[in-house]
Order: structure tokens, then sequence, then C-alpha cells
């Protein structure tokens, strides 16, 4: 998979801009990781978690990487429901 299987027709313009950000990280693995996941979640997203959303794709992808794959832990602001959600669904759905 190159990019995203979601069109975005029919999306509010946050959920469009998060969409997009989610698929151009800057790394391969975490346009995989959270492109796939916001192609499967982010119509359904609530406003809330949108902001969560936010607030994980600011954290640095290397940084992000490893705590998603469990190699390291994010501090615990950075830490949600939300991202637990995106841990579990990059272990059940595929490998990079």
């Amino acid at each position: 998979m190159t990019g995203s299987t979601r069109s975005s027709g029919g999306l509010d313009d946050r959920r469009k801009r998060l969409l997009f950000r989610c698929w151009h990280r800057g790394t391969r693995e975490m346009d995989l990781i959270l492109g796939r996941f916001a192609d499967a979640e982010i119509a359904n997203l609530s406003d809330g978690q949108l902001t969560e959303l936010e607030r994980l794709i600011e954290v640095p992808d290397p940084d992000l990487y490893a705590a998603l794959t469990g190699d390291r832990q994010l501090p615990p602001a950075s830490t949600s429901a939300l991202f637990e959600r995106i841990k579990a669904f990059r272990a059940s759905g595929f490998e990079l």
C-alpha cells in the first residue's frame, strides 16, 4: 500500500487535514501506522479524540514509533485512550 485508501469526501476540514497529516509523517513506518488508522477511524473520532490525535502527531516520529512498538514510553501527558487504540490497531492489523 502506498497511500490512503479512503476518500476525504464527506469529511470536515479538520478530519481532512488530520487524514493528510497521518499519511505524510516523514517516515514510511509512521505513514503506514497512522495513515491506516486514520483511514479506518477518522470519520468516527469524537472532537476530543481528534484533539488527542492532533497532540499525538506533534510527537517526533522516532519517539512515537518507539512508543507504539513498545521500545520506549511516552511521557504520561502524551498517552491516552486513543494512543492505546492506535497501538492495538497497529498490533492487530499488519506487519511493517
